[in-house]
């Protein structure tokens, strides 16, 4: 790499001058230890968290993490409060993400080939407002991590914490539809509140490397990536993904699968038979980080840092 002004700059104010192509090994752990946890994405409603976990007993799978795409305003109380209560009878957080959006929403921008990036923002101070109503309403039913692709909302939702409005332990998960790539956007996004970033899903191992030295939250990294995120099969790469960016959440989307967004009982079996189909996936991640970095740890169900819901009120 040769020096030039600005690699220099970057590396007296503490950051990386470039992207760490030597991938070195990451210092940082999560709180109890371990080098990576499980997520898996796209749980969409309690009989779907209910195969997760069905799944994970019978391959004797930890899932630390599931996620939820079509929104909070696309469950009703009893279905929060379902999934609220397995997410705490079984330490396994439950993410849901905010409503309103740009892409299900009136605009035309959104819709345009150069504009399809905008489709998880949120348009107008009106849509912020829902969002944030979005998330009252879920962490009222027990609902203790939620995700958000807007840094205005992110901003918002960490000064609803500090204020008292929302409750401190909400976990700020940022979703992959944000899109920042590189240490100091994905610094900035940990500035802002972020508790836990999904990075997007194409950056190299030295990207990675290089993320880590800027931020110190979790990452959230595909190893298996939905078709319309890219379609990447990644598992031989798990074990130097955790080496070089613990603390990593591994994610395991699947390929060749329809798309479930916005979710509902048209689509339930589908996004059941996918779900545990995860699982599967999830065990095979495992075992290759295991065979080829034996000495990465992973976390026991129901760590104390997690956005575990706190039951159903």
């Amino acid at each position: 790499m040769l020096p030039n002004p600005t690699r220099r700059f970057l590396s007296a104010i503490g950051l990386p001058s470039g992207d760490a192509g030597d991938l070195p090994d990451s210092a940082r752990r999560f709180p109890d230890g371990a080098h990576y946890r499980i997520e898996i994405p796209s749980v969409e409603g309690p009989r779907v968290l209910a195969a997760v976990i069905e799944e994970a007993a019978r391959r004797g799978t930890t899932v630390h993490r599931v996620s939820q795409g079509s929104g909070i305003m696309l469950l009703d109380d009893s279905e929060i409060r379902e999934m609220a209560r397995l997410g705490h009878a079984h330490g396994i957080e439950v993410s849901l993400f905010v409503g309103p959006r740009a892409g299900w929403d009136v605009g035309a921008q959104v819709a345009s080939a150069s504009g399809r990036n905008l489709g998880a923002r949120l348009r107008g101070m009106d849509q912020v407002v829902y969002a944030a109503e979005d998330i009252r309403r879920a962490c009222a039913l027990g609902i203790r991590s939620v995700l958000v692709a807007d840094e205005g909302l992110l901003w918002l939702a960490n000064e609803m914490k500090r204020r008292g409005e929302l409750p401190t332990d909400l976990v700020l998960k940022v979703s992959v539809s944000m899109g920042p790539a590189n240490p100091l956007s994905i610094r900035i996004m940990e500035q802002l509140g972020a508790g836990t970033y999904n990075t997007p899903t194409d950056l190299s191992l030295a990207q990675f490397a290089a993320i880590r030295q800027a931020v110190s939250l979790p990452l959230d990294v595909y190893v298996e990536v939905p078709d319309d995120f890219g379609g990447f099969v990644r598992y031989y790469e798990a074990p130097e993904l955790v080496r070089v960016a613990a603390p990593v959440y591994v994610k395991l989307g699947l390929r060749n699968a329809p798309g479930v967004y916005p979710s509902g009982a048209h689509l339930e079996a589908a996004a059941i038979a996918m779900a545990r189909e995860k699982v599967h996936r999830a065990a095979i991640a495992i075992a290759m980080i295991e065979r080829y970095f034996p000495a990465a740890t992973v976390s026991p169900a129901g760590p104390a840092d997690m956005g575990i819901p706190v039951g159903a009120p």
